[in-house]
């Protein structure tokens, strides 16, 4: 495949809700989508970084500079026959994991398209029904989450993840917990917590939840052994997976039980399979992770999740809890706690919405 050209298309689009973590409060979002055009084909990867370097130090603006300045360029002009042999090309970029796993993302589109194939069977999953559940953000009271967890429930998740932090996580918790004794309750702290405060997320472990992800620092693993060791409840890391190796690190440490998966952060595909691969040898599920994707994110998200081990609920949910418009015509809704696979073509297996785009965007660059 002739790589031709990329297209760097910014928009900035409104979130449906006000969504705040430890990191601070998001009410918009940047957006970065890559186009690949190659032999005619065009492949889509969205870039999964923040405005802010608060879950990475990358940002938009860092990855829109990396790949305009240094992934593309080696690209663009070159025969690239499989993912491998693209990794291998910019195999000297360390970091910018996130840029890397854009284009990753959009040539794994265009290569599935090439071969008029579906994305989740060239990835090697198997096509089924996904479990998905919610996501609740930071709230300000005790029944403010109360209130969202339950109606997280009524619209059919069956996994609710509640943000914590210091001073906003137990009462939050045990609120929850007795409105809904049955639910499968999760909750995310973001790293803002230190082991100096094992006691108190010790106090956690009353409530059954199915996990607490990432607790203790986002590059850490060495304090998350400590921390496992002195709960019943599962740990589940995030933050602190780059890489298949931080994988087989953390697992074989004992830094945590569950691995949240997420295409950006380790990335791109091919990784996220190895990833994937190593959970499965020390018996860890995983699940994957949200960063509040538009259509073709959220679409990248289910083909990857398609693979065996992903036996936990994801953060992929509806996309009308998110836009009141996505970028792409198909409807990625959730169902009783189950989302489809979007078969709509090869490929992610969707469309471009043009009318939405157009009006979401605000910057566009090409690079070839």
């Amino acid at each position: 495949m002739r790589i031709d050209s990329f297209e760097l298309r910014e928009m900035k689009m409104d979130l449906q809700f006000r969504f705040e973590t430890s990191f601070g409060v998001q009410t918009s979002r940047r957006i970065l989508l890559v186009t690949l055009h190659a032999d005619g084909i065009q492949g889509y990867g969205e870039c999964v970084a923040g405005d802010t370097p608060g879950y990475s130090y990358e940002t938009t603006d860092t990855c829109k500079t990396i790949i305009e300045n240094v992934l593309a360029p080696r690209l663009v002009g070159r025969e690239v026959a499989t993912p491998d042999a693209l990794l291998s090309i910019l195999a000297d970029v360390r970091g910018h994991n996130m840029a890397v796993a854009a284009v990753e993302m959009a040539f794994w589109d265009a290569w599935a398209k090439q071969l008029d194939t579906p994305l989740w069977q060239l990835l090697g999953g198997q096509l089924r029904p996904i479990p998905v559940g919610i996501s609740i953000g930071l709230q300000d009271s005790v029944e403010a989450t109360v209130e969202k967890a339950i109606a997280g429930v009524q619209a059919g998740y069956g996994r609710i993840k509640l943000k914590i932090a210091p001073g906003r996580d137990v009462d939050r918790v045990a609120g929850v917990r007795e409105a809904l004794p049955d639910v499968n309750l999760t909750v995310d702290a973001n790293s803002a917590y230190n082991l100096s405060d094992t006691p108190r997320l010790r106090e956690l472990d009353a409530f059954g939840l199915d996990y607490i992800e990432q607790p203790l620092a986002h590059d850490d693993l060495i304090d998350h052994a400590e921390l496992q060791r002195q709960l019943a409840t599962p740990v589940c890391l995030d933050e602190s997976i780059h890489s298949p190796e931080d994988a087989r690190k953390g697992l074989q440490l004992g830094s945590g039980r569950i691995i949240n998966l997420k295409v950006g952060r380790v990335r791109g595909f091919r990784d996220a399979r190895r990833v994937h691969d190593v959970a499965q040898a020390f018996g860890a599920p995983v699940w994957c992770g949200g960063m509040l994707e538009s259509g073709i994110g959220r679409a990248a998200n289910l083909h990857l999740s398609t693979l065996e081990g992903f036996s936990l609920p994801g953060d992929t949910s509806s996309a009308s809890r998110y836009w009141a418009d996505d970028i792409i015509e198909e409807s990625l809704e959730a169902r009783n706690g189950l989302q489809v696979v979007p078969e709509n073509g090869p490929g992610l297996g969707v469309h471009l919405n043009e009318r939405v785009i157009e009006d979401a965007t605000t910057d566009v660059r090409t690079v070839g």
